[in-house]
């Protein structure tokens, strides 16, 4: 496979859009209030607002600038609207009214005609006509005045240099001085229909391309795509070729309804309906929309919660009592899994994820999200709340350091608290399968692995991957690992899902591989190709589904997986060519020849001066074999090996006998032979490689076709057998070298060749008289 990370759009399909897509607008408004926009026909979108504070304010947006969208698929960037209208039908409920002070107001954010920013205030009211509650508005940008009263305040916009705009939605009792709690939160929508662009240039080009399906999924969470329409979503990834299954985290922070803590705050009460009005809106929206699209859709519920509106009773805790807190800014806490009050509010969750799966057409796919006690930085584990406490015994033995030596106790407490988690998802699960009734319904298991399988605190697992989790207790096993993976842990990776298979014991046809993510956009031209190489590697281990985590960050870097063909396309060196792992039969006698060669550009100057470039940093190597062909028996050998190689088509091993050793040229291998790298803590793959010369001139051979059994390795001098072959002659250690251990290898090995024609001409008479064929054989590259 091969990928690309597209920054802009060039010679790729294009469509256009009329100006103010309903599929384009988004949303957005402070914590604790929460907002959504769903597309309710292609000239019509709804927004629903739920707010919780007197200050409350809810933005419907439409940005010139498309921010949000992948390089492929974006929007043109025009800031002129000059000669523009906008018209729509205005329906609102719960919100202030458009005759209302504070009521629905166009803020325009741009320049004026000096090239000054600043921002006009649009009173829709006044470009209205109809009820204050229903009515069509019509805004012709070039005649368009902020101010409340016209024209007695008119304030002339400039239309040629706009940003962005959007319509502000505000509760009854709005008061912009006030943050003063409603006694419970206040619901409200508003509906634009019949949105329609007149004027000058009235359209925009969008991208339009349609990547060729490539058998990865996508994955992508509510807290992230939350102020997007679903429309827009799946627009996406359906035009980045991701077909199938869509993994959606439903998130940790906008999905849920809050009430008043009396301190100020906000936290989620489990006597109220799982999800609040808006998010409900948006799911159905998706679900919809995903079957539609012949989706199907994974829903993720973790344990994870804001802990700004989290419980205090709810939270784990470390034996000292202090919370568990992740590193996000702001932080979430961890829901315990002892606690009745929030576990019945994870089964309320659970349920009503169902009930909108099978309400959108969809059967019920549910996961578990990374379930797990948490483990602070300085390596306590949270297994103290009272709840846990409770269930664990009430006295609990302290675990301090979760990376010491534990005694018998502390195991037997960690088995104790796994066994705990393990029963509390078994509820969610029960749960869900009840609630799904006769629909089809399949339960998943996400593992961090990385944390899970930390090799700081080894006995982590057995509180975080407990054998409760063994199969059949869910339908799929998932398995992520990306913080292993970007920082090039590949050893850790293997060996993590070794015994993730061996511990719960599901096969690769029951297995999902979640790989990604790069949080930071200034990593992205060295982390996507680690992602995407590990997705390739889980297609080619079986698993049944592969997803890329996640969509705000593929869209963010122009992250575009490419089909096979494309990818061949686009890098024709990575392509395996075909090669027979055989040895050449018949061995060279001391009559063949060996021709090392290089590439060297040399150019003359007018002065007779000389300026030579190396094209090549390896030498490579001919030979003619013919010369060993010493029989009647051996031609006819040579005849059929010629033939079963299709001439040129197909590479095979030749020992060369002048040149076939780590040691020396032909000398017996030691495990101190070659340096093939320096250990970094990280890197596992050590690709081996013979010098030729030494210090800085020294040329450097990849040998891709070692002698099995003939490899020995060492690290700082001890020999070492941590370690597998892996193809093409690359060493594989089961953990990473230390940083600055130096790694040496020694091994006998062959040369890739293949034949240098397509004819193989052989003259009896003159073999019979002692004239030897000429059979040309060339070294083939194999370490692109």
């Amino acid at each position: 496979m091969g990928f690309w990370l597209a920054k802009r759009r060039t010679v790729q399909a294009t469509d256009t859009i009329q100006r103010f897509d309903p599929r384009f607008w988004t949303v957005d408004f402070p914590r604790p209030a929460m907002a959504s926009v769903v597309t309710t026909a292609p000239n019509a979108l709804r927004v629903d607002a739920v707010l919780q504070k007197a200050d409350d304010l809810i933005g419907l947006i439409w940005e010139s600038e498309d921010r949000w969208d992948h390089p492929l698929l974006a929007y043109d960037t025009d800031r002129d609207y000059s000669r523009l209208t906008l018209s729509f039908r205005w329906q609102s409920s719960g919100i202030l009214p458009l005759d209302a002070i504070n009521g629905p107001t166009l803020t325009i954010e741009g320049r004026d005609a000096a090239g000054t920013a600043r921002a006009w205030y649009v009173r829709l009211w006044n470009y209205a006509s109809g009820t204050p509650t229903d009515a069509v508005v019509t805004l012709p940008f070039s005649a368009l005045s902020g101010g409340f009263l016209l024209p007695a305040e008119a304030d002339p916009v400039y239309p040629a240099d706009i940003d962005r705009m959007f319509i502000s939605l505000v509760a009854p009792g709005y008061s912009p001085s006030s943050s003063t709690a409603f006694a419970s939160a206040l619901t409200g929508w508003a509906e634009l229909t019949g949105i329609r662009c007149s004027g000058h240039k009235p359209m925009l080009t969008i991208g339009d391309v349609m990547v060729p399906p490539h058998g990865i999924r996508m994955a992508t969470g509510y807290d992230d795509g939350y102020n997007q329409t679903p429309a827009r979503l799946l627009r996406t990834i359906r035009g980045l070729g991701y077909r199938g299954s869509i993994n959606h985290y439903i998130g940790m922070s906008h999905f849920y309804q809050l009430v008043p803590d009396g301190a100020g705050g906000f936290v989620v009460d489990p006597a109220l309906p799982a999800m609040n009005v808006a998010a409900e809106r948006w799911h159905a929206g998706f679900l919809s929309g995903a079957a539609a699209l012949g989706y199907t859709v994974i829903l993720s519920q973790s344990y994870e919660l804001l802990a700004q509106n989290c419980p205090p009773s709810w939270q784990q805790r470390t034996y000292d009592g202090t919370p568990a807190r992740t590193g996000w800014s702001p932080p979430s806490a961890l829901i315990s899994p002892a606690n009745t009050a929030a576990m019945n509010w994870l089964r309320k969750v659970a349920t009503r994820l169902a009930g909108l799966s099978i309400a959108g057409g969809l059967p019920v796919r549910y996961q578990v999200g990374e379930p797990w006690w948490w483990v602070t930085a300085d390596r306590k584990i949270c297994i103290y709340d009272d709840a846990a406490k409770a269930a664990l015994g009430g006295n609990p033995v302290v675990i301090a350091d979760l990376g010491a030596t534990l005694t018998t106790a502390q195991k037997n407490l960690l088995d104790a608290a796994g066994a705990l988690l393990a029963a509390s998802t078994a509820s969610l699960t029960a749960a869900v399968r009840t609630a799904a009734g006769a629909a089809p319904c399949e339960t998943l298991l996400l593992a961090f692995l990385p944390t899970v399988l930390d090799p700081a605190f080894p006995e982590a697992r057995r509180a975080n991957l407990p054998v409760g989790w063994a199969s059949p207790a869910f339908d799929v096993l998932q398995l992520e690992d990306y913080d292993w993976l970007t920082a090039g842990y590949e050893a850790r990776s293997t060996r993590g899902r070794a015994e993730a298979e061996t511990r719960l014991g599901y096969p690769r046809s029951s297995q999902h591989y979640l790989s990604g993510f790069v949080l930071n956009g200034a990593d992205a031209e060295t982390m996507w190709p680690l992602i995407d190489a590990a997705a390739t590697e889980a297609q080619d281990l079986g698993v049944t589904e592969t997803f890329i985590w996640a969509l705000p960050q593929v869209a963010r870097d122009g992250y575009t997986r490419l089909p096979d063909s494309a990818a061949g396309a686009a890098s024709e060196d990575d392509i395996m060519q075909p090669f027979d792992d055989v040895l050449f039969p018949i061995a060279l006698g001391k009559s063949a020849t060996v021709t090392p060669e290089f590439s060297t550009n040399v150019t003359i100057t007018a002065s007779g001066y000389e300026r030579r470039n190396s094209l090549w940093a390896d030498a490579r190597l001919r030979f003619d074999v013919g010369p060993g062909v010493r029989s009647e028996a051996e031609l006819g050998e040579l005849i059929g090996f010629f033939r079963a190689r299709r001439g040129q088509a197909r590479g095979f091993r030749l020992r060369d006998p002048s040149d076939f050793s780590s040691n020396g040229m032909t000398g017996v291998p030691t495990a101190q032979d070659q340096v093939i790298g320096t250990g970094n803590g990280a890197t596992a793959r050590f690709p081996l490689l013979k010098a030729y010369g030494s210090g800085s001139d020294a040329q450097q051979r990849r040998i891709t076709r070692p002698r099995f059994g003939s490899v020995l390795v060492s690290i700082d001098g001890i020999a070492v057998n941590t370690w597998t072959l892996d193809t093409l002659g690359v060493i594989l250690f089961a953990d990473a070298p230390a940083a600055g251990k130096i790694v040496r290898a020694g091994f006998l090995f062959d040369v890739p060749v293949r034949f240098a024609e397509d004819r193989l001409d052989v003259s009896g008479a003159a073999f019979a008289a002692g004239e030897a064929p000429s059979v040309p054989l060339i070294e083939l590259r194999e370490d692109s």
